[in-house]
């Protein structure tokens, strides 16, 4: 259990008053760089429920839609190929540092209207870091809990024309980072965290014969994604949620009839202030947060880039790459994946690799990281399927 001790104190410092200074330290160098870090409560959020785009260096804001997109942009959804889907992910998490940390995530999606242009659709991630002995900070056992955490989500999306889309997801979210465990002897009065966001996505696309029967689209989506309250453990601090600005852009060639390739690119930003800020983060409104965002630290460096590619052949099986940078200054996240895709019929198997990187200390925890998703989408329609690079 040792090598846990690094999530229990994370923990700790979130669930007790006495030791919130701690994290007003304005900068940390970092290979002798100045840096200012951008830190958020319920960091699960961010994580990628979705096998495919795990596989694409998590870039999807913009690729073709499924059952997914509830995640990414929910906007995409009113122009899938299918009336139905659904979607289940496992992705086991930090799996060089711990066994039993993983993420489960399932989505739906349901087309209605004259046309199909409009969505609803529903998705519920949950959490789990394993078992956890906690300890206080002299290091004595204060007894062994299971901390969880999840969301529920509920979107409605429609077509506002025949190449652009608008969607909105409402989500729940609950964090219990110190569950099973009675933190009265440390003083402390931690209490479940609770909060609610919003997603707010557009997508346009658009498809244009290139040469004689080879089809090509253009995609570009745009998403603000869990845009809502701060999140409390005490009675003392509220601390931002990882609310995120990303753009993305797609573009799916077909070669011919039996061979196509999509190449994309995401760009995300976090909407909160940098650590900078953090000594007085708690007095900021969710709108100040934002502003603040844009004025501290270097912009460009805080930015995180997903470039992805998949290729398809007789839409029946997909090879995917990709690769996640994220300055040094500002995490230092950078990794290479790849995956696999199966289709046949109304479903669809996804499982996405990323590839160990650095020795020693220089590993990347992410290392090994695998994801599977199952996808069953109903009721094709061959009329709609210009759009859905698939």
């Amino acid at each position: 259990m040792a090598k846990r001790f690094a999530l229990v104190g994370l923990a700790l410092l979130a669930c007790t008053s006495s030791r919130v200074s701690a994290q007003s330290t304005p900068s940390n160098n970092i290979n002798g760089t100045n840096s200012t870090f951008v830190t958020t409560a319920v960091p699960f959020l961010r994580i990628s429920p979705d096998a495919r785009a795990g596989a694409m260096g998590d870039a999807s804001i913009a690729v073709a839609p499924d059952a997914n997109a509830q995640y990414w942009n929910v906007s995409k959804i009113p122009f899938t190929t299918s009336q139905y889907g659904i979607s289940a992910t496992y992705t086991p998490w930090l799996k060089d540092l711990v066994p039993d940390i993983f993420l489960a995530y399932l989505a739906g999606y349901a087309k209605f209207g004259e046309e199909q242009e409009q969505a609803i659709s529903a998705s519920m991630r949950y959490f789990s870091l394993g078992n956890i002995n906690y300890t206080d900070y002299i290091g004595n056992s204060i007894g062994t809990g299971m901390p969880r955490e999840y969301s529920f989500d509920l979107g409605y999306s429609r077509k506002l024309s025949e190449f652009l889309s608008a969607g909105l997801t409402m989500r729940y979210i609950h964090s219990a980072i110190a569950s099973g465990v009675n933190l009265t002897t440390t003083g402390s009065d931690y209490k479940p965290g609770n909060a609610f966001a919003a997603d707010l996505g557009m997508f346009y696309t658009k498809s244009f014969e290139k040469t004689e029967g080879k089809i090509n689209t253009f995609n570009f989506g745009a998403v603000i994604s869990n845009l809502g309250s701060k999140i409390s453990y005490n009675s003392t601090r509220k601390d931002f949620i990882p609310q995120n600005l990303g753009i993305g852009a797609a573009y799916t060639a077909q070669m011919d009839e039996y061979n196509k390739i999509t190449f994309a690119l995401d760009i995300n930003k976090l909407l909160v202030p940098a650590l900078s800020f953090s000594g007085s983060d708690t007095a900021l409104s969710i709108i100040d947060g934002i502003t603040k965002s844009f004025s501290t630290g270097d912009q460009l460096k805080q930015l995180t880039a997903s470039l992805g590619a998949e290729y398809w052949y007789q839409n029946t099986i997909a090879f995917r790459a990709g690769y996640f940078y994220e300055d040094k200054t500002n995490g230092d996240r950078q990794y290479i994946t790849c995956g696999l895709g199966v289709k046949y019929n109304v479903f669809q198997l996804n499982a996405s690799y990323l590839v160990p990187q650095g020795n020693g200390i220089t590993r990347n925890p992410l290392s090994n990281t695998l994801r599977f998703s199952l996808i069953f989408e109903f009721d094709k329609s061959d009329d709609r399927a210009s759009t859905s690079g698939e």
